[in-house]
């Protein structure tokens, strides 16, 4: 009877917490049903079969599989996240994480430093780049029982708490011992800022996270420092973030009173987001650089700058994310994050591609687009009039799937040929130099004190190479002389920028990849034009 009592309580919570989720499928039919009636069904099902199923059940887990198949008739961006995952979902939008402050990679079942976070506990002590972690608190951390969640479940912690490592050492027999107290460690948003040629400056956003703006005001700070006029915004393969961090950004290059994007749905009133007066780039030639995998985030950015006829959007057509998600917590801590509105881009457009087809595939979606041939051909890709807007200048945008660029720069299949991929798959090039890298890591940075030296100084000479294609062999991947040749100068750079990387950081690996970028190339020789803005938009 207690144990009837206690399911009838478990079931009643069900029934409050899923009459939101039964309110939502039947958003079109509010009047028509009835939402309790509809979540006292699902509960009482729920009911029978935990007391009178011919065999026992998991409830909880029932009850997470229901939720999950709910959302996913709803729309492809709803999603559930349990409460034991929370932490790792919000994470890389939080901007930071509790841990030692390593970047490390796994090197021959061993713990590998790439490098020691700038300022956090593991750089404070002393520990560089190419050490390997050999003990985590007395135990061996090395062998086939290493893979990352061991990693992340062994050097994570709460902030505070210790931790000792055993590291070995480049030419010294002895393992170091350190007692490491983790910290607070930040995820950075921003994966590169330099100057690329004369006054032009570039900024490499990953995400729209918490502490992407502040980033992102260190990185103008110092690019003005150094004489930036234009600038090289890249979010390719930005999938998105927080919307008030793409509002943001935004604001820096739209003057004051200009919208921004603006949101609505079925149970949720238009909310305008427009800019302020506190721009810090407001002139000034602007390139921001696009393609599938920019989603979202990067797509309000885009679109903004778009319909405003701001900046030049270059590149191939973004995913075409417009669905906001709203989180709303269950009563056992975990979370739903459902789709509440849609957003629109100053000039109305609605850049959600359609889902209508089910989430298989909508998600198949690029896969179809790189088939029919759109990631090479701009021609390819064709718009119904009915989704025909005009900018300022009397420019023709679209909506319906993604911001199409103002300048479309093909995919170049040539350099990614099989044999190249296989290289990558089979993680030949990432062994390769990483292995390399640890090996001359002393003798390097006597010979390269700067990265600009390497830069200039540094060639993946023909011997370098041929060691590659060996331990491709060696790792099964088959010697294709035709397409080596294809992707020859292409993976010479690749190797350069990968070394240049875990000699120094991920800045400096797309500071090497500038004369191998098809779209950065594009956007300095439009950069270099008298006016950049009337070459695009053909305006006079």
């Amino acid at each position: 009877m207690k144990k009837i009592i206690n399911t009838i309580q478990h079931f009643i919570i069900i029934s409050i917490y899923l009459s939101i989720c039964s309110s939502s499928i039947q958003a079109q039919h509010a009047q028509k049903s009835d939402g309790r009636e509809t979540s006292q069904k699902f509960a009482a099902a729920l009911f029978y079969i935990d007391n009178f199923y011919v065999d026992s059940t998991n409830t909880p887990e029932l009850v997470e599989k229901a939720i999950v198949s709910t959302l996913k008739e709803l729309d492809p961006h709803s999603a559930y996240i349990s409460k034991k995952d929370i932490d790792a979902a919000n994470e890389p939008l939080e901007g930071s994480f509790e841990g030692i402050g390593v970047t490390f990679q796994l090197f021959n079942d061993t713990i590998l430093v790439i490098a020691p976070v700038p300022g956090g506990p593991s750089e404070k002590l002393g520990i560089l780049a190419g050490d390997k972690i050999i003990k985590i608190d007395g135990v061996d951390a090395f062998g086939s029982k290493i893979n990352n969640n061991y990693v992340m479940e062994h050097l994570r912690g709460d902030k505070g708490s210790l931790v000792n490592v055993s590291i070995l050492r480049n030419n010294r027999k002895e393992l170091i011992e350190y007692a490491i107290v983790r910290d607070k460690i930040p995820i950075n948003s921003i994966d590169a800022t330099f100057m690329i040629d004369g006054n032009v400056g570039y900024i490499k956003l990953n995400r729209f996270s918490k502490t992407s703006m502040e980033e992102f005001h260190a990185s103008m700070a110092q690019l003005k420092t150094e004489g930036m006029k234009s600038l090289i915004l890249d979010l390719r393969g930005n999938s998105g973030g927080f919307l008030n961090t793409a509002v943001e950004l935004s604001d820096e290059f739209l003057g004051n009173g200009k919208l921004i994007v603006y949101t609505e749905g079925l149970r949720s009133p238009r909310q305008d987001f427009s800019a302020t007066d506190l721009g810090d780039f407001e002139s000034g030639n602007l390139i921001v650089l696009i393609n599938e995998g920019s989603a979202s985030a990067s797509e309000i950015v885009s679109g903004a700058i778009q319909d405003w006829d701001r900046g030049i959007i270059l590149g191939r057509r973004s995913f075409g994310k417009g669905l906001v998600q709203r989180p709303f917590q269950l009563p056992d801590g975990s979370v739903i994050r459902l789709t509440a509105s849609r957003y629109y881009t100053p000039t109305g457009r609605s850049i959600q591609k359609p889902y209508t087809e089910g989430v298989e595939s909508y998600y198949k979606d690029l896969y179809e687009r790189q088939k029919h041939g759109e990631f090479v051909h701009a021609d390819s890709i064709h718009f119904p009039d009915s989704l025909k807007y005009l900018t300022p200048s009397k420019r023709i945008v679209y909506g319906g799937g993604g911001i199409m660029p103002d300048v479309f720069v093909p995919f170049d299949s040539t350099q990614y040929t099989d044999y190249y991929s296989d290289l990558i798959r089979k993680g030949v090039l990432n062994k390769f130099t990483l292995e390399f890298s640890n090996k001359n890591r002393e003798l390097f940075a006597k010979k390269y004190p700067v990265f600009k030296k390497f830069n200039s100084d540094f060639i993946v000479d023909e011997s370098l190479m041929n060691q590659f294609i060996e331990l491709g062999k060696k790792e099964g991947v088959t010697f294709k002389e035709d397409q080596f040749k294809l992707s020859e100068n292409f993976m010479k750079y690749q190797i350069k920028a990968m070394i240049a990387r875990n000699l120094w950081d991920i800045s400096r690996y797309f500071e090497v990849l500038i004369d191998v970028d098809d779209n950065l190339q594009r956007a300095l020789d439009l950069i270099k034009k008298k006016n950049m803005y009337s070459e695009v938009y053909h305006t006079k």
